[in-house]
C-alpha cells in the first residue's frame, strides 16, 4: 500500500465556491488530490468569511497562518509535505522561498488561476481607450513578477489555451514548467436536458458574478448603459436579474425595477438561478482566464450570450451555446431572438452539452495531473536542473524577498 502523501494548499483567501469561480476552481482541485490519497492541509493568512466552505466536511485540514512570520517556518518543517500548491502567485512570492528553506523537496505548484498580467494589461488597455496587443504585456509590470514565479515553480496550472500559448510564445517558457488544466465538470447527455426546466417553463435574462471582480462590475456596467437601453426598447417586458456577491454601494444604485433592471445581491444557490432563467447575457469587455458562469450556464442548459473576449479559449471550434457578439446593438438583437426563438434557443443548449463533453470532462485531466506531480516526486533534481532560468530567481529573488519578509517581521515586533 502506497504511503498517504501530504499536500498543502496556501490560500489566497478561503474557498467560496458559491461566491466565485476561483472559490470553485480550488474545490476541484481538492477533489482531484483527495481521490487520488492525499492528505490535505488548507492554510491561509486570510480572514475567515461568512460564506467560506467548511473545508473539514471534505476531509481537509484547516490552518490559519501570519503573513511576514516565522511562525509558518515551525509550521511547514512539522507538517513536511510532499507537495505545496501556491494558491496565486503573489501567495508563491510570499511564501515560496520558506517552502524552500524549510522543505526543499516539496514540490511546488501555482494555480495561477488566470493569468494576471493579462487581465491587468487588457484593462489597462481599456481604460486609456487603447487598442492591447500581446506585445504590451512585456512591458506589464505585473508580467515581470507573475513570470517569474512560473519559472520558480515546478509546475504551474493554466486554465486557458489561450494563455498556455501566450506564455510558450510570447514568454517563451518551456512547456514542462505548465500544465493545461481548464475547469474540470463531469460528463453530461441529452436526457439530462429533460430533467431541466423547460423553455415555456424558464423566464427573464440573468448576469452572475463576483463584484470583487473588476470584469464583473464593468460588464453590469456596460449592460445598464449600452445593451439594456436598446433591448428594452425592441422587447418592452423583457426584464434582466443581476445577481453577484459582494455588491457595493455603486453596484445597488444601478437597480431599476421601472426598467426592468434588477439589482438582485447574493444568489443563495447560483444554480437555481441559473436554471429558472432563460438566457444568461455577459457581454465581458476585459479579463482573462475562463469564464466560470458560461460553464455553468451550459451545465444548467441555459444559453448564454457573450463577447470575443468573454467566449475566448473556451469551446475550441465548437458552435458557442448562443451566441458571441461585441456590437452592443447587435448584441441585444441577437439576444432577443435567442429569448423569443424556441428552435434556436434548444439548440444552442445542445451546443453547450458538446463544449462541457469535448472541452471540461474531468476524467481527461485528473489523472494526467496526478501523474506530472508523481513524475516530479520520483525525480525533481533532474526537473529542477534543467530549470536553470528557476534556479537564477531563487537565488536572486528570494534573497529580497526573504530579507524584506525578515524586516518586516522584525519591524512588527
Amino acid at each position: 500500500m502506497n504511503q498517504l502523501k501530504k499536500l498543502l494548499i496556501i490560500g489566497f483567501v478561503w474557498p467560496e465556491p458559491k461566491s466565485s469561480a476561483a472559490g470553485g476552481r480550488m474545490m476541484q482541485l481538492i477533489s482531484i488530490f483527495k481521490e487520488n490519497g492525499f492528505e490535505i492541509t488548507f492554510a491561509s493568512a486570510a480572514q475567515d468569511s461568512d460564506f467560506m466552505v467548511d473545508l473539514a466536511e471534505f476531509g481537509v485540514i484547516k490552518r490559519n497562518i501570519e503573513l511576514n512570520s516565522s511562525s509558518f517556518d515551525g509550521f511547514i518543517k512539522e507538517l513536511n509535505p510532499d507537495v505545496v500548491l501556491f494558491d496565486r502567485f503573489m501567495i508563491e512570492e510570499q511564501f515560496g522561498w520558506r517552502v524552500i528553506e524549510n522543505c526543499p523537496k516539496a514540490i511546488r505548484i501555482l494555480d495561477t488561476e488566470d493569468l494576471h498580467c493579462l487581465r491587468t494589461a487588457r484593462q489597462k488597455a481599456f481604460k486609456e481607450n487603447i487598442n492591447f496587443e500581446l506585445i504590451d504585456l512585456l512591458s506589464e509590470e505585473v508580467a515581470k513578477r507573475e513570470i517569474a514565479s512560473i519559472l520558480r515553480c515546478d509546475v504551474s496550472l493554466i486554465i486557458s489555451e489561450f494563455e498556455m500559448d501566450i506564455l510558450k510564445n510570447v514568454f517563451k517558457i518551456n512547456e514542462t514548467l505548465l500544465f493545461y488544466l481548464p475547469f474540470l465538470v463531469e460528463k453530461m447527455d441529452e436526457e439530462e436536458l429533460q430533467k431541466l426546466p423547460s423553455f415555456e417553463e424558464r423566464k427573464n435574462f440573468v448576469f452572475i458574478g463576483n463584484f470583487l471582480h473588476e470584469p464583473n462590475w464593468n460588464t453590469v456596467q456596460y449592460l445598464k448603459e449600452a445593451v439594456w437601453p436598446s433591448l428594452k426598447k425592441n422587447f418592452p417586458e423583457a426584464v434582466l436579474e443581476v445577481y453577484g456577491a459582494y455588491p457595493s454601494q455603486k453596484v445597488l444604485q444601478l437597480h431599476q425595477p421601472k426598467n426592468g433592471f434588477f439589482i438582485m445581491g447574493r444568489a443563495e444557490d447560483a444554480n437555481e438561478i441559473v436554471k429558472k432563467s432563460r438566457i444568461v447575457l455577459a457581454p465581458i469587455r476585459f479579463g482573462a482566464g475562463l469564464k466560470g458562469k458560461l460553464l455553468e450556464a451550459m451545465q444548467c442548459g441555459t444559453p448564454s450570450a457573450t463577447t470575443s473576449i468573454g467566449s475566448e479559449a473556451m469551446h475550441a471550434n465548437l458552435p458557442w451555446n448562443g451566441f458571441i457578439e461585441d456590437n452592443p446593438e447587435e448584441f441585444s438583437k441577437k439576444a432577443i431572438a435567442l429569448y423569443q426563438d424556441e428552435n434556436l434557443w434548444k439548440q444552442a443548449q445542445k451546443n453547450g452539452i458538446t463544449i462541457i463533453n469535448g472541452c471540461y470532462q474531468k476524467s481527461n485531466y485528473s489523472a494526467q495531473l496526478i501523474s506530472v506531480v508523481n513524475s516530479l516526486l520520483i525525480d525533481s533534481e533532474s526537473h529542477r536542473l534543467h530549470n536553470f532560468m528557476g534556479n537564477m530567481l531563487q537565488h536572486h529573488a528570494f534573497k529580497s524577498t526573504m530579507y524584506m519578509s525578515k524586516w518586516i517581521e522584525a519591524k512588527n515586533k
